[in-house]
């Protein structure tokens, strides 16, 4: 399966946005030029594409997806009934690995597609390995029984609480989540203009 191999801090830098919630992600400059998000602090003009390709990438970078899968989701969100950023968004949302990485099973977007990989999840009480999947409202996700007693694992679960989401409702004691209604898009902690993006996808 393709992943997302690129360094994250730097590409944290590149985009001037923090996805992937490492408090250090953007402390240092980045010296190199031509980034639209680079030229867009310091106030140089960019064109109208720049921003609109940056605002992809930045969508892509927050869920981990590369440009097929992009598609794909785009052209689910233009025949949804609200308006195509806001079901792209929600439906990136609702995959699984980020919800197991909004649960705080993990550290990380990455993390959270090895767990579930690796069987680790559970969908209503189902193993699911899929990272794509599609999690619905009401569904449950939990940890395997032995992965429970994973020490970076608990540790995760138990401490992390950089999303604090109000669409999802976490059991520290049965180590689940539940998706209990459809994010909101001012709900959703990322830092995107999602018109733009589907502006350029629009052309």
């Amino acid at each position: 399966m393709a992943t997302r191999r690129e360094p994250r801090f730097k590409l944290c830098r590149h985009l001037g946005v923090n996805i992937c919630g490492h408090p250090k992600a953007l402390k240092r400059t980045d010296t190199k030029k031509n980034a639209a998000a680079s030229a867009a602090r310091t106030g140089q003009k960019v064109s109208q594409y720049a921003l609109q390709l940056m605002e992809k990438q930045k969508i892509k970078a927050y869920y981990g997806i590369l440009e097929r899968q992009f598609a794909r989701y785009f052209d689910m969100a233009k025949k949804s009934q609200d308006t195509t950023g806001t079901a792209l968004l929600r439906a990136l949302e609702c995959r699984l690995d980020n919800l197991v990485y909004r649960t705080g099973f993990a550290r990380s977007i990455r993390q959270a597609r090895q767990l579930v990989n690796h069987g680790h999840i559970l969908v209503n009480g189902q193993k699911v390995d899929i990272p794509s999947y599609g999690v619905k409202v009401n569904d449950v996700i939990s940890l395997k029984e032995k992965t429970r007693t994973n020490p970076l694992v608990e540790t995760n679960f138990n401490g992390f609480v950089s999303f604090s989401v109000p669409y999802l409702e976490k059991d520290k004691s049965n180590f689940s989540a539940k998706l209990i209604r459809e994010p909101m898009r001012e709900e959703l902690p990322i830092e995107v203009n999602e018109i733009l993006a589907v502006e350029l996808y629009s052309k």
